[in-house]
């Protein structure tokens, strides 16, 4: 969600595309753009199976060589800035054969580093000119049925908090962001989780929030320390928690639905049996993409699919439910919003654009040659969508 970004409200491979560039490989990474750059991750099939990375869907045989790669792209022309190969080697897993890709967390930057985590493949830290400072090798995770891996970590203040959660030692880990120094960790009783962290400052200290099947966790930013926890989600958590007005929103959609919104300021210890739950839902709710918080409603999609509902975040009232979203149907990416706007991208590559409030309204369907599985990024009048084969700068 953007506060200060007006994107188009209608486009097409004819019209408000500003520029569109093919980006080498396959992967789900979301583009993140800082001042004139654009960032994306990508993970390339070496030598004759370069193809397979341009499937729509399917995994990738874990024999196949990868280049796994960060792309720094000017955001006016689209055109590569730099380009840096931080390993290539062998994936010891399948990939979901639902996404077939080996990139699927996405950069994080600062202004004054990039950070490209693979998972398996490690975690490297570049200057903004592409210069490798450091890397980080956490081992290799171990992931059931080879679901694939793809857990964004998240950066505040000095340091880098990766949730290391597989069907070996899960645990939790701060990193220095300077030198890639470990500074704490804490084990977790989990198994795989794809959830990216959420860091929120609450009464004077930031805590770290984590999915998981067990349990709803979070942790002291500065030590590592749990501050409180509570029952967990459904298996598989994906969706990533988002947080407004005092209160963090949790969810997951697989073999079960649950959400848990949380009030951060009744949040201490074993939360349980306490008050601290403001609302909860076991029905409809996501399983690939997260929730989004705009302006005091949730917005969730139903697992995997183009079926919307609205609930208000203080109450869990319902606004509208499972409204389908006309030519749409299956949805991984995760929906944002900007200038009163509601962007839904569905993996066939229709966006549809709503109107953001208490009644479903259709302002737009927009239809590309790509699909999409990446999140989109809002950045003032612009849109830039990262497709299956493509990168698209759309604005007016």
């Amino acid at each position: 969600m953007s506060k200060t970004a007006d994107p188009p409200i209608e486009w097409s491979e004819t019209k408000n595309v500003r520029w569109k560039v093919e980006i080498p490989g396959r992967g789900s990474a979301s583009p993140v753009v800082w001042g004139d750059r654009i960032f994306v991750l990508s993970a390339v099939p070496s030598g004759a199976d370069a193809a397979a990375a341009h499937q729509p869907r399917g995994g990738v045989r874990p024999a196949v060589p990868h280049r796994y790669v960060v792309v720094a792209l000017d955001r006016k022309t689209g055109k590569v800035i730099w380009q840096r190969t931080a390993r290539e080697s062998t994936p010891h897993e399948g990939s979901h054969p639902d996404n077939g890709t080996y990139a699927s967390s996405s950069a994080i930057t600062d202004g004054q580093r990039v950070y490209a985590f693979f998972d398996s493949e490690g975690l490297y830290a570049y200057d903004m000119d592409g210069t490798l400072l450091w890397n980080k090798d956490l081992g290799d995770k171990k992931m059931r049925n080879e679901f694939g891996e793809g857990c964004t970590p998240v950066l505040y203040g000095d340091r880098i908090v990766v949730v290391w959660d597989h069907q070996g030692p899960s645990f939790i880990v701060a990193l220095d962001k300077m030198t890639g120094k470990e500074l704490w960790r804490t084990e977790r009783q989990e198994i795989d989780s794809w959830a990216t962290p959420l860091v929120v400052e609450e009464g004077g200290r930031a805590q770290v929030i984590t999915s998981g099947m067990s349990r709803l966790r979070s942790y002291d930013v500065e030590t590592g320390k749990l501050v409180w926890e509570g029952p967990g989600l459904t298996m598989n958590p994906i969706p990533s928690p988002v947080y407004g007005d005092g209160v963090v929103f949790a969810t997951s959609g697989f073999r079960g639905n649950s959400l848990k919104a949380i009030r951060l300021a009744d949040a201490k210890g074993d939360i349980g049996a306490t008050n601290a739950v403001a609302w909860s839902l076991n029905h409809d709710t996501p399983y690939v993409p997260s929730p989004l918080l705009y302006d005091g409603i949730l917005y969730l999609l139903k697992s995997n699919s183009g079926l919307l509902s609205a609930y208000d975040a203080q109450t869990g009232k319902p606004h509208y439910q499972l409204q389908r979203l006309e030519n749409v149907p299956n949805v991984f990416a995760s929906p944002v919003g900007a200038g009163g706007r509601i962007y839904v991208p569905g993996r066939e590559g229709t966006t549809i654009v709503l109107r953001a409030g208490s009644s479903y309204e259709v302002l737009a369907k927009n239809t590309l040659d790509d699909g999409f599985d990446a999140s989109p990024a809002l950045v003032d009048h612009d849109i830039y969508l990262r497709g299956y084969k493509y990168l698209y700068a759309v604005g007016r």
